[in-house]
C-alpha cells in the first residue's frame, strides 16, 4: 500500500491504521515520491491526497491513468478538498474512490477493502 500525503501526521495515522489491518505500508510526502515508488515497486493501491508540492495528486493520477502498467492501480483521493466539484474533478482524473478529510478511519478501511475486494487478504506487496 503507497500513502502519499505531504501531512507527516496523516501519514503517519493512515500507516498506523493500515498497519494494525495487517497491511505494508511505504509512504510518500509529494507526487514525485508517488512516481519513484510506483517505477520500482507497483503497490496494491495507493492512498493519495489531491493536494501536494510539486506535482500534486491529481496530476499523479493523471500520469497513473496514462501508463499502461499503472492505469489499473486502484486509487482512493484522500483530500480536505471535499466540495462537490473537488470529487467530481477526482473521479474525472480516475479516483476509484474519495474521502474528505478529516475522515473516520474505519471508513477508510471500508472503502480500501471494497476497492481491494472482500475477498482479497492485505498485500504484501507495498
Amino acid at each position: 500500500m503507497l500513502v502519499a500525503d505531504d501531512d507527516e501526521v496523516l501519514r503517519r495515522l493512515v500507516t498506523h491504521v493500515l498497519n494494525r489491518e495487517g497491511y505494508q505500508v511505504v509512504i510518500a510526502g509529494n507526487g514525485e515520491e508517488v512516481l519513484e515508488h510506483v517505477r520500482s515497486r507497483r503497490p496494491d493501491a495507493i492512498i493519495l491526497d489531491a493536494m501536494m508540492p510539486g506535482i500534486d495528486g491529481l496530476e499523479v493520477l493523471h500520469m497513473l491513468r496514462q501508463g499502461e502498467a499503472t492505469r489499473d492501480i486502484p486509487v482512493i483521493m484522500l483530500s480536505a478538498r471535499s466540495q462537490e466539484r473537488d470529487v467530481v474533478r477526482g473521479f474525472d482524473f480516475g479516483a476509484n474512490d474519495y474521502l474528505g478529510k478529516p475522515f473516520k478511519p474505519g471508513e477508510l478501511l471500508e472503502r480500501l477493502k471494497r476497492l481491494l475486494g472482500a475477498s482479497q487478504p492485505p498485500g504484501v506487496d507495498a
